[in-house]
């Protein structure tokens, strides 16, 4: 058989993520932290764009009712930068051509532009909503309060602040070096800061710091004493009991009763009050003071010490009553950030490029931003949507609390506004909504159905938690409820559930069994 060569056409489909889907992806995966992070970045490396001052805006906020038929977010104000001359040269390249002759203004998931409602009334009817997501950019990791851009005089957060603190170690070392004077036990004290573990415990034995140094066990028996001192109290404490103490001592609340109390902490644990009562020597108010004081104590100093500073949640959705039974919805100008295409400079220094490499790259960053501003916009619709519609299915929770939560999948949302599970998904993971039950985030919303034995409308397990907490909250001292119990009680409401549910329920609530229950309670009445 011959060898030959020859040429053949070939016509297929394929589906191909284009990188400008991947970008709209993961831009409505990211929290508001994480997109605030991915902005700053994109704002190094693309000089086509600049953060927008407070004045400016690249989208506007629609008023409309959703019952006559207005659009609860005007969606022509996400083409006003569509019509851009840029020239280079004797050239002009407008935003839409340098997205290619092919291209839609936004082929990424045009399902998901809003084009429904703003506010949802509590009885179900549509009522008026306001949607101003042309926020001013806030700079930072979290995401708002002050301005992104962050002038030279402005003074440093108190996040900032808290960070430049000295680390625990650094604060261990400064009282060491304070501490002792000699080379020696400045020695063995460093060594022993290496054997702390995260919560600030001592790991590791005495005997092996004296054999590794070839120094006595007086020595580090010592100088471990005094380092016990040291801030945080609790400190090289070698387990809990002694951490405890380091602390109580620190408060002079430190006695015989006390002593025996943190001896026999399974006890606790096990709650068998009479036997600590007996071991103690005290009666039952004592006692219950005692654990009391234990409680305010702090288990893990080597934590709270470490200068880490808590990253505070800032809602995207804010909610509140608006009056009539109905709720009025916007996103937070906090949390939205609001980026243009730098036009100024592009027709400064547009007119003085003639190198077609120059061209290319600065014809390359203008489509980079044109699509950011888009994915952005369509982020905030999409956002807004979502969480529109979970208002509208959860507004018996909103109205009377988390005994009327329903029953939600994320099939439910996506089908209800013409969208992807995945894409509901990605919208509803870290982000927050802000209403005046508290702050949740959105797939708090979302959780199974438990049937009902009469054959009426499941229920959310949510709310059969919060059932089964009130049930043992109001339970009679003298008749503690078991699971069994419960279960029973919960049928005869209708909630068909099984007794291993309940005790799962109960577990993941951190609520004790019947048996533990009853022996707590009854060490109070005695």
């Amino acid at each position: 058989m011959a060898l030959k060569a020859r040429l053949d056409l070939r016509q297929s489909q394929s589906l191909v993520m284009t990188p400008q889907l991947q970008q709209a992806i993961k831009l409505l995966q990211f929290n508001n932290i994480e997109l605030s992070n991915f902005i700053d970045s994109e704002l190094l490396e693309n000089p086509r764009l600049e953060r927008a001052d407070p004045g400016q805006t690249y989208a506007e906020a629609g008023d409309s009712a959703v019952g006559n038929g207005d659009d609860g977010i005007d969606q022509r104000t996400s083409d006003n930068f569509t019509d851009r001359d840029d020239q280079f040269g004797t050239d002009r390249l407008t935003a839409s051509e340098t997205m290619g002759a092919g291209d839609s203004p936004l082929d990424i998931a045009s399902d998901a532009l809003y084009d429904g409602e703003g506010e949802i009334s509590q009885n179900g009817a549509p009522v008026s909503g306001s949607h101003d997501y042309s926020a001013p950019y806030s700079g930072g990791a979290g995401g708002g309060g002050g301005s992104g851009g962050g002038s030279g005089d402005e003074l440093p957060s108190l996040e900032q602040t808290l960070a430049d603190e000295a680390t625990l170690r650094q604060s261990l070392d400064d009282q060491l070096n304070i501490a002792f004077a000699d080379a020696r036990s400045r020695m063995i004290g460093s060594y022993l800061i290496d054997m702390l573990d995260d919560n600030g415990y001592l790991s590791g034995e005495l005997d092996e710091v004296s054999s590794s140094l070839e120094c006595g066990l007086s020595d580090v028996k010592h100088v471990l004493s005094v380092m016990q001192g040291f801030d945080p109290v609790g400190i090289f404490a070698r387990g809990l009991a002694e951490c405890l103490e380091l602390q109580l001592r620190d408060l002079n609340r430190f006695d015989p009763a006390m002593a025996a109390l943190l001896a026999n902490l399974e006890l606790l644990a096990k709650r068998e009050f009479d036997r600590l009562r007996r071991i103690c020597g005290v009666d039952a108010d004592d006692l219950h003071d005692m654990i009391a004081e234990i409680k305010t104590l702090d288990p893990r100093p080597g934590r709270t010490a470490d200068g880490e500073v808590a990253t505070p949640v800032i809602p995207d959705v804010l909610m509140r009553a608006a009056g009539n039974g109905n709720w009025h919805l916007e996103l937070n100008t906090d949390a939205l950030p609001r980026v243009l295409v730098n036009e100024e400079y592009v027709a400064e220094i547009g007119a003085g490029l003639r190198d077609r490499e120059e061209r290319g790259f600065m014809s390359e960053k203008l489509q980079t931003a044109n699509w950011l501003v888009k994915a952005l916009h369509q982020r905030a619709t999409t956002i807004m949507k979502v969480s529109t519609e979970i208002v509208r299915q959860q507004d018996g929770f909103f109205s009377h609390g988390v005994s009327h939560l329903r029953p939600l999948i994320l099939r439910d949302i996506a089908e209800a506004i013409g969208m992807h599970e995945s894409t509901v998904s990605r919208v509803t993971n870290g982000k927050f909504m802000s209403t005046p039950r508290g702050m949740f985030e959105l797939k708090y919303f979302f959780t199974t159905a438990i049937s009902s034995s009469v054959g009426g409308d499941s229920y959310s397990s949510e709310s059969v938690r919060h059932r089964i907490k009130s049930l043992i909250d109001m339970e009679d001292p003298k008749k503690i409820l078991s699971d069994d119990k419960l279960v029973e009680l919960l049928q005869k409401e209708g909630i068909d559930i099984a007794r291993r549910t309940v005790a799962k329920y109960r577990e993941a609530m951190r609520i004790a069994s019947s048996v533990q229950r009853r022996r707590e309670k009854k060490s109070r009445a005695s």
